[in-house]
């Protein structure tokens, strides 16, 4: 056949780029995950994780990376001393190990959810400073310990940051000073080697007092030699808020560290009720969100608070808002995750 001819049959049987771009658009997250590198997760209701078929389908159909929701926090594993109840956290791990899902610890030290022995304790004097350096210690090293080699990331510190750039009022602040974030990465350093370490925190995404006071504290742990390997953007949204435009640039500011960067906590309220103009900018808030994260190389996942309308922790804390999840109450996927389908850096 001549060059001209087989050039010709070439072009004529080559996919046009319409067929192309279809065939590349991903059927679920975790098709998504896979195409582009990253790891996209959910936060793990384990009530719904037992009891709903549905629930637990859709979970482990669409999601590379889990994070347990209340799971993992002091109050649920330790609610009274040295009585330790795993089953919750464990039903996560074990779930994400049969559907090959990585999982993020949540968390570690934070001013909320603790265990009520421990705050009454501080407040009534009967725990002093010394004794509670050792509790919290021992209360990193006994769950890092547990899921060594099955947690890929821990959240350890988290919240530290107040809005105005200070760092927050918490029993840990008062009782230990700040020395006590450092001792929490290198505590959980000894329990597992190989885990991520990261800070986690809220209104990273546009409030510059606590950005700059995140960066500071980070650079000043890692020239400590602290083991801070990553930084946490939650992404709580809402739509009758301005999407925070300047979002991907500050990523790029603290992977400029060499910190791994993750959206760990994404959501995007809404002002009830739900309308279909209100749905089509909560989906240009998820993709601009997850364009901002494939953009930066940095960037390794991105997880969603949630993933259905049904299990969310938005109404109980806005009142008059909700439907902040991917999927509605009885698991219909919303614009914003047809939207995520077809994101790209």
């Amino acid at each position: 056949m001549k060059p001209l001819i087989v050039a010709l049959a070439l072009v004529l049987a080559a996919p046009a780029p319409a067929a192309q771009a279809a065939a590349r658009t991903p059927h679920d997250l975790r098709r998504l995950a896979h195409q582009n590198g990253i790891r996209i997760g959910t936060a793990v209701d384990v009530a719904a994780l037992r009891t709903e078929p549905d629930y637990r389908a859709a979970l482990n159909r669409e999601f590379t990376n889990v994070t347990a929701e209340n799971a993992m926090k002091w109050e649920s594993v330790e609610p009274q001393r040295g009585v330790h109840t795993w089953a919750d956290a464990d039903a996560v791990v074990d779930n994400a190990r049969r559907h090959g899902q990585q999982v993020r610890g949540h968390n570690l030290v934070w001013h909320n959810q603790l265990p009520a022995w421990l705050t009454e304790g501080v407040q009534n004097g009967t725990i002093g400073a010394a004794e509670l350096r050792r509790i919290l210690r021992d209360h990193i090293t006994t769950e890092v310990r547990r899921y060594k080699g099955r947690i890929r990331a821990w959240d350890v510190v988290n919240e530290v940051i107040d809005e105005d750039g200070t760092l927050r009022k918490s029993i840990w602040l008062t009782q230990l000073g700040p020395g006590y974030i450092a001792d929490a990465f290198r505590w959980a350093r000894q329990a597992d080697p190989r885990a991520k370490l990261y800070v986690n925190d809220y209104n990273l995404e546009w409030n510059s007092p606590k950005i700059e006071a995140t960066l500071a504290l980070i650079k000043d742990l890692r020239s400590q030699g602290v083991p801070v390997d990553g930084i946490g953007f939650q992404g709580h949204l809402g739509i009758q808020y301005d999407y925070p435009g300047d979002w991907a640039n500050v990523m790029r500011r603290f992977a400029d560290l060499g910190l791994e960067v993750a959206v760990t906590e994404m959501d995007v309220r809404m002002v009830l009720p739900v309308t279909p103009e209100k749905l089509a900018t909560q989906a240009a808030y998820y993709g601009r969100a997850l364009t901002g994260c494939l953009s930066v190389p940095a960037c390794k996942e991105f997880t969603v608070w949630g993933f259905t309308d049904r299990h969310s922790w938005v109404p109980g804390w806005f009142d008059g808002e909700g439907a902040a999840c991917l999927l509605d109450e009885s698991l219909t996927p919303k614009p914003a995750y047809t939207t995520l389908l077809t994101s790209t850096p």
